[in-house]
């Protein structure tokens, strides 16, 4: 199903662009010619990202612990908080989406602004004590990450080719997370070094964000050089301008609908990070000066796994990967439930929390890219990060609420059953309902 060419003529999409092409004769690469793996201008992104996760991961790092302990707030108010931090940027994903393939070659400046939005944020954080000016700072931080997501991915798409946009993403993403393995390393040493540590990881986390936001301006191209040749990308003069009614009608498309239906449900059983760490800190008895120290575990594992999951996706097919990683994250929930309190808890269960992202963030992105034409690329992926994203916000909520009201352990337990439920519908839903060119990713 996930790897659907949107070049390549299927019976669901006979006015697809793709056939509009071949019929006029599309530009093709001689067969002599290898294209480079990744394209440079994937590589010039995940610079971005990678400097740019140094940056959020230092204040994701010590974000819990700063609301928690250092504000006092209750689970409730975290989970809200946290809901924000997650799921606010679902409401300006389609927004960025659309001006990004308005203006054709817009992709690079919308994500700069959605960057740049981002690390002004940082600084903020310094002013606000109580719950309602945090988070509006959060959301406005979300604003930016959900301004800028659509149009990045886009832009890796765009580049690569569909038989290696999962092994592009996936080297996107390992880059992206080798800036999340950093970043709380980062904030972890400067809370031990000086008196004023969490003012000083917003600060310090503000000026890495300032340099990302130059290095995307300076070395990112704004068109998709590295893209495949077609004619529906060397003469878009008489396309269609793309609208948000085109963008939603992108549902339409069975594959698409399916993939975006699929990703809302397990995301509303996908736990937030920062829920994970708060329970396993209160499992082993974490020390608070050791806390930013836990994402490094999941970050690691990401950095280690991206790359073999993605090519490993374009190879079997893109949903086997995809539901594999929520099979891990349902065993990393398992442990988190169990009675067993060894040394070797909090590593399997941050190698398996890193798995899960690996096997699905970039996957779906090169599974969405499949279905969606080249000049609705970034509001298509937009339409299944939105729904995404509105599903970590309302489980981010929930999970808060549960947790409050009944416990860490049945609020964990509920999530971790409405989790197996998701992905055995899923795994249905997309197995038995697989596009015409399933055979090529396997």
């Amino acid at each position: 199903m996930y790897v659907a060419d949107s070049r390549a003529s299927t019976p669901d999409s006979p006015d697809s662009p793709a056939s509009a092409a071949s019929a006029e004769g599309a530009v093709r690469p001689r067969a002599g010619r290898r294209r480079a793996a990744v394209a440079p201008t994937v590589l010039a992104l995940g610079t971005v990202s990678l400097i740019t996760d140094v940056s959020s991961e230092m204040v994701t790092a010590v974000l819990p612990l700063y609301l928690v302990t250092g504000l006092g707030l209750s689970p409730l108010g975290f989970g809200l908080l946290d809901g924000i931090y997650n799921g606010f940027s679902a409401l300006v994903r389609l927004v960025g989406g659309h001006l990004a393939d308005r203006g054709g070659g817009r992709h690079k400046w919308v994500a700069g602004f959605g960057y740049g939005l981002s690390a002004v944020c940082k600084p903020l954080l310094l002013l606000a004590h109580s719950l309602t000016p945090i988070g509006l700072i959060l959301a406005a931080d979300r604003t930016g990450k959900g301004l800028r997501t659509a149009p990045r991915d886009a832009l890796i798409s765009l580049s690569s080719t569909p038989e290696t946009r999962g092994r592009a993403f996936g080297v996107h993403r390992a880059m992206d997370t080798a800036g999340a393995l950093f970043g709380p390393l980062v904030a972890f040493l400067i809370l031990r070094a000086t008196v004023d540590g969490y003012d000083a990881v917003f600060m310090v986390s503000f000026c890495v964000a300032v340099v990302g936001v130059l290095v995307l301006v300076l070395f990112v191209p704004g068109r998709t050089a590295g893209a495949p040749v077609t004619a529906d990308t060397t003469d878009t003069t008489d396309a269609p301008r793309p609208t948000l009614r085109a963008a939603l009608a992108l549902l339409s498309r069975p594959a698409l609908r399916r993939l975006t239906v699929c990703a809302l449900l397990l995301g509303l059983a996908t736990v937030s990070d920062s829920f994970v760490y708060l329970l396993l800190q209160r499992r082993l008895g974490v020390p608070d000066r050791w806390f930013a120290l836990l994402p490094l575990g999941t970050a690691a594992a990401f950095l280690l796994l991206a790359v073999p999951l993605g090519r490993l996706a374009d190879r079997i097919g893109r949903w086997r990967v995809f539901l594999a990683g929520h099979g891990a994250l349902l065993l990393a929930y398992a442990l988190l439930l169990t009675s067993w309190h060894g040394t070797a808890l909090p590593y399997a269960v941050l190698v398996l929390h890193g798995g899960f992202y690996a096997a699905t963030d970039g996957v779906l992105m090169a599974a969405a890219s499949d279905s969606v034409p080249e000049e609705l690329r970034s509001s298509g992926l937009a339409l299944v990060q939105t729904g995404q994203a509105l599903a970590r916000f309302v489980c981010s909520l929930g999970f808060g609420a549960a947790w409050t009201a009944w416990g860490d352990r049945t609020a964990l337990t509920a999530s971790a059953v409405a989790l197996a439920a998701c992905a055995v519908f899923s795994l249905f839903s997309l197995r038995l309902r697989p596009t015409p060119s399933e055979g090529l990713a396997a």
